[in-house]
């Protein structure tokens, strides 16, 4: 067995969740890319089989379009979702969990300091391109991402998930990366990362074609070029993404399907009557507006993933009044999670505590949280010197496209700048689009509050709260600019360490911690709901939000 094999969502783990109420039927680039343009526009006819077939294509809808399609350089889930399905990792998740097994590594030894892995490549693996899958391969893509100066780290690229999970230049866990021969691959670390084997099996970290960074370089972000499971085909900006089959993956007997279409349909409703109308077989993100109509409706079938997300404002604390505790906790009594949770998700979500959802381990549940209190926040905003509520107007980003976390982010908003009305805080809410929203909440200089969520990577708390709250993921992930010294020692501390238990105390200490300096409003974790046709089997849903089509096949 791989000595590096690790179980550590307990929840998780032992639930590989399969499709609920199967019903008696059978998540920069350029406006177009520049690939085949033999796939029509995505309709219904694309998926509907002629008489006496079985349907070989799959047309999912969604909510926004993907920024990228070069999974080392996005954060966002629709970009990642597409990634998911052309690359492959060196490790990867068993369906419906986060339990590391293998996939372009067969398997892996540690050296008893932890600081040397070896990774046994799987052998016979080609590129989309016909080129081959080897150890150089692997060493190209992380020198890629770890080298600053790469030449293949083009105009705009910033290798943020990189940067996240082993750390910044300057600060890196990863020392070098050499390929032993044509097949094995020796990873060598400044320290040991306790986490280490659960990052490298992230979408992020998928291995790309060699020789197709460098011929196409800017426009492979558009057109790109992996190992997995589907083949990049076409890509129209804002209206449909075409994948199609891989003949020569190295899985037998995947994919199943020929051909698959991934539709943007922003609005809700729209996106639901898509479904019920047969022009898309399967959609993500349900609004609770439509669930009764989905629940009572025979010909389709309710699909739920594992809660492991957070949805959350956060403060831009590089900004005054923000910078100030005071005022971003008097902020977290002005919100009335259970209000909004009441008006917009239909009874699936629960109020967010802390950073991280409490199906994590070493998740603190001794922790308070702030009640919804308006004469209280008024306190303490008078205590921080605005007796009268904050001067001036401030910019509150609220997200333009519904995430798994957050149906319609502009409703909640809404619902939360009437509130702080009330203690003397006026917000202007603004929704550019998804891209620009993403890219304005990461430079920090025009919004002042802003809205985003987060799912799970990869089953352990290091990719919550050290991904999205350390000083190091500053210009990443952190777009709360949020800096907190003892919060750093206890999360470089828990990566180090490899004992869970001793982990587990200091990320619970870690959550004490920003909870009493507020650089968010944690608002909500959801149970996401998706829907599908009741003929669709092989779909499992994944905590991760970026789940397999390989599998999946029509009855």
């Amino acid at each position: 067995m791989n000595k590096g094999t690790s179980r550590l969502l307990a929840v998780v783990l032992g639930m590989t969740m399969f499709l609920s109420a199967c019903g008696g039927g059978a998540n920069n680039a350029s406006e177009s890319s520049n690939a085949s343009a033999s796939n029509g526009p995505a309709s219904a006819s694309a998926s509907a089989p002629a008489s006496g077939q079985t349907q070989d294509t799959l047309i999912i809808g969604r909510g926004g379009d993907s920024v990228s399609l070069d999974g080392s350089i996005v954060t966002d889930g629709e970009s990642l979702k597409i990634v998911h399905q052309v690359y492959d990792s060196l490790l990867e998740y068993k369906e419906g969990t986060t339990e590391v097994e293998p996939a372009l590594a067969e398997k892996w030894d540690i050296s008893p300091d932890g600081l040397t892995y070896t990774f046994t490549l799987r052998q016979g693996v080609k590129f989309h391109d016909g080129t081959d899958f080897n150890a150089d391969a692997v060493v190209f893509n992380f020198k890629r991402w770890s080298d600053p100066k790469s030449e293949f780290k083009f105009e705009g690229d910033s290798f943020d998930y990189y940067d996240s999970m082993f750390g910044p230049d300057g600060a890196r866990v990863i020392k070098d990366v050499v390929a032993a021969d044509d097949h094995t691959v020796k990873f060598v670390l400044n320290q040991p990362q306790a986490p280490f084997l659960q990052n490298l099996a992230m979408t992020c970290f998928g291995i790309a074609s060699p020789t197709a960074i460098k011929e196409k370089k800017e426009n492979f972000k558009n057109e790109p070029v992996g190992t997995g499971p589907f083949v990049f085909k076409e890509w129209k900006r804002n209206d449909s993404i075409t994948l199609e089959k891989n003949p020569d993956y190295w899985k037998e007997g995947l994919p199943k399907l020929n051909k698959v279409i991934v539709r943007s349909i922003p609005d809700n409703s729209a996106r639901f009557n898509a479904l019920q109308n047969g022009e898309i077989d399967l959609m993500e993100d349900v609004s609770p507006d439509n669930l009764s109509q989905l629940e009572s409706n025979s010909s389709l079938q309710k699909i739920e993933r594992p809660p492991f997300n957070v949805a959350y404002i956060g403060f831009n604390t590089k900004k005054k009044p923000f910078d100030n505790p005071k005022v971003r906790v008097a902020l977290n009594y002005a919100v009335n999670k259970q209000g909004i949770i009441d008006a917009f998700f239909a009874g699936q979500a629960t109020p967010a505590v802390n950073p991280m959802p409490p199906t994590l381990w070493g998740y603190n549940d001794a922790v308070q949280d702030y009640t919804y209190d308006l004469d209280k926040a008024k306190q303490l905003l008078a205590e921080a010197g605005y007796p009268d509520g904050l001067p001036g107007e401030y910019t509150f980003y609220a997200m333009p496209v519904s995430r798994p976390y957050m149906p319609d982010g502009k409703k909640v908003a809404e619902v939360i700048q009437a509130d702080f009305a009330k203690i003397g805080v006026k917000v202007n809410i603004e929704s550019p689009e998804w891209a620009t929203y993403l890219d304005d909440a990461k430079a920090g200089e025009k919004d002042d509050l802003y809205m985003l969520g987060w799912t799970g990577d990869n089953g352990d708390p290091d990719n919550f709260i050290y991904t999205l709250l350390d000083k190091d993921a500053i210009g990443s992930n952190n777009y709360s600019f949020y800096v907190n010294e003892d919060l750093h020692k206890l999360l470089t501390g828990a990566q180090k360490e490899t004992d869970q238990n001793k982990r587990s105390d200091l990320y619970k200490q870690a959550q004490v911690i920003i909870k009493a300096d507020a650089p968010w409003i944690p608002l909500v974790h959801t149970t996401p709901i998706l829907a599908g046709k009741a003929s669709l089997k092989g779909f499992v849903p994944d905590p991760t939000g970026t789940e397999y089509y390989s599998s999946v096949y029509f009855e």
